[in-house]
């Protein structure tokens, strides 16, 4: 979905999004839906809203992969790749991390949509905030089933450190 950025009108654009996506990253599993609002304010394009996407992903604990929606709010202000060169290096402040750069008069925008899905998804995602996860020893799936393991036994490498311990 690419966007002329010399014909968004003066009071912006309104756009419902219904959209079948495929990210590197995640596997996304239903359409992509939102609302975006996309204004020009002079060389400047402004765009709002929000987007959700069902995806699969892979829990971090029991290495299962469940269903989850992903609610993304999209904030993005995007200034002409030339102001940057003009400026040379530039450091980007903590204030402008909601910023990118636009080439020319047209802009993708299911890439800004793929990169928020992206930069919203959980980094430790959980099928669910119980997930008791696998046995490291014998890795069963402690969800499932109890292992015997006794997880308080120190590795043979580490009672040194014990010892130390003990010392203090």
């Amino acid at each position: 979905m690419k966007i002329t950025i010399s014909e968004i009108p003066d009071e912006g654009l309104d756009l419902s999004l219904d959209e079948t996506l495929e990210a590197d990253v995640v596997r996304l599993i239903a359409p992509v839906k939102g609302n975006l609002s996309v204004k020009k304010v002079g060389p400047e394009v402004v765009i709002q809203g929000d987007i959700t996407a069902g995806a699969e992903l892979e829990c971090s604990r029991c290495l299962k992969t469940y269903t989850a929606e992903i609610n993304a709010p999209v904030n993005v202000i995007y200034h002409p790749v030339e102001e940057l060169k003009a400026e040379g290096k530039y450091e980007i402040r903590e204030d402008e991390l909601d910023m990118g750069f636009y080439a020319g008069d047209e802009f993708d925008l299911l890439e800004l949509i793929k990169e928020q899905i992206i930069l919203n998804i959980p980094m430790k995602p959980l099928c669910s905030e119980t997930c008791k996860g696998i046995c490291p020893r014998c890795g069963t799936d402690l969800n499932m089933n109890k292992c015997s393991c006794n997880l308080n036994e120190v590795d043979s490498r580490l009672e040194i450190l014990k010892e130390l311990l003990r010392r203090e």
